[in-house]
């Protein structure tokens, strides 16, 4: 009874974080390039129940051998092995903003890679994003929302002077007669990648980015349009409702277990 208690709790605890998955997609279902989070729920190993016993030999000592009969296998409960983002490709949708640029795959020569900006955060470290929702610093360089530096093909940071630019399907950015092309990288296993908030995706140390021309990806750049966030929010919302009635029923459960538990202690301690 006791592991019960157990396995009803870690189905409770697992659908609790998979809510929160889901609650943070739904929240940032209107944010740029965002990719949603998909728990994934794995069980605890499973265990091999055998009956214990002893078996009679038919000899003068009438030895006693022991032997285990199996009874089959049991599972105490579940919980959210990792949580693993969506790269899918989100909506293109057009903004009117010449700072707003939205990165198109076109050919990716692996499902498990991607194409991403490349920013520069606070501390100097490059980060990749596919948030494309950009202006223009006091200073005239090129930055994010957040006041992450956008890079070029070279780590470096792109200056606009402050004037009108245009940027070309094929990422060159052209600024008072200057032309600098866009660091766009291509990561063989985006798996690698680690969210780290404001849209920022970090690589971990052994992550391979590369040149999209050397990994034969191909892209688009569109200017004045935005990727939106890949949420699907009507699916968000049902399988926000499925968390709960399973939250609630392994809730009952453990209620269950508990009032059995209360007349084991009082009713049949009492008869005794």
């Amino acid at each position: 009874m006791l592991r019960g208690f157990y396995t009803a709790a870690s189905g409770m605890i697992a659908q609790q974080r998979r809510q929160e998955a889901l609650s943070n997609n739904i929240a940032n279902a209107n944010t740029p390039g965002y990719k949603a989070d998909e728990a994934t729920l794995r069980a605890f190993p499973e265990m091999l129940l055998q009956q214990m016993g002893t078996k009679h030999t038919p000899t003068k000592r009438h030895l006693q051998l022991p032997v285990q009969q199996p009874i089959g296998r049991m599972n105490t409960g579940v919980y959210v092995h990792e949580t693993i983002p969506n790269f899918a490709q989100g909506d293109i949708t057009e903004t009117g903003i010449s700072t707003d640029v939205a990165l198109v795959n076109r050919t990716l020569p692996d499902e498990t890679g991607s194409l991403f900006f490349t920013v520069q955060n606070e501390s100097g470290e490059v980060r990749y994003t596919r948030n494309g929702n950009f202006t223009v610093d006091g200073q005239g360089f090129l930055v994010t929302n957040e006041g992450y530096y956008v890079l070029d093909n070279g780590q470096n940071r792109i200056q606009t002077n402050r004037s009108e630019f245009t940027i070309s399907p094929e990422g060159l950015v052209e600024a008072e007669g200057q032309t600098t092309e866009l660091g766009i990288m291509y990561i063989e296993n985006v798996g690698q990648l680690v969210k780290e908030g404001n849209g920022l995706l970090r690589g971990e140390a052994n992550i391979n980015s590369i040149a999209p021309g050397q990994a034969g990806a191909t892209f688009m750049l569109k200017q004045r349009y935005l990727e939106r966030s890949n949420v699907d929010s009507l699916q968000s919302m049902t399988q926000m409702m499925e968390a709960y009635r399973m939250f609630e029923s392994n809730q009952r459960v453990l209620k269950a277990y508990d009032e059995s538990m209360g007349k084991a202690v009082n009713e049949i301690g009492r008869l005794g």
